[in-house]
């Protein structure tokens, strides 16, 4: 029986295009991240998951995003902890993929979230049109739901990476 690492290596060789999965270093995630403008959120509630793409803000420790209230932020209150993921892809055997897992912090009106919201504002605010797809007209089941703005960050508690190389 062969390992999964051995079946993926004879997978890449069949196909034509030699290539072997190899862990991202700390400096090759990060950089990754500070180019990474949309990341695939995750999170759960009472066993149920939920995965959606959003545009994010990388700085130090923590990821910023935007949204609007919705069964997104309705997980994310009831359990803080979620993922996010974030892909280069320029070819089937060339690829990055980093995967942060972290915890949800709301950023609101509230005086000690002020220099949070702020800072999240001016991140997000250096990509064009950053506010979208959270804060556009939304339709669901023939209802036009409220924009609700909710600024958030996900505090960083590990991050892990993947990418395609080509073998030699």
């Amino acid at each position: 029986m062969l390992t999964a690492g051995q079946d993926a290596e004879i997978l890449a060789l069949e196909s034509g295009a030699p290539m072997i999965i190899k862990e991202m270093t700390q400096q090759e995630i990060r950089a990754l991240l500070e180019r990474a403008a949309i990341g695939r959120l995750a999170c759960a509630k009472d066993d149920r998951p939920y995965i959606v793409p959003l545009t994010f803000a990388y700085h130090a420790v923590f990821l910023y995003s935007f949204t609007t209230a919705g069964q997104k932020v309705d997980f994310m209150r009831a359990n803080p902890r979620v993922c996010v993921e974030f892909d280069e892809i320029s070819a089937t055997n060339n690829w990055q993929s980093v995967i942060v897992t972290g915890k949800f912090e709301e950023l609101t009106k509230e005086p000690d979230h002020i220099d949070g919201r702020n800072t999240a504002h001016a991140l997000l605010n250096k990509s064009a049109e950053w506010w979208q797809p959270a804060y556009v007209k939304t339709v669901i089941r023939d209802h036009e739901r409220a924009l609700e703005p909710v600024y958030f960050r996900i505090a960083i508690l590990e991050t892990t990476g993947h990418k395609a190389v080509k073998s030699a």
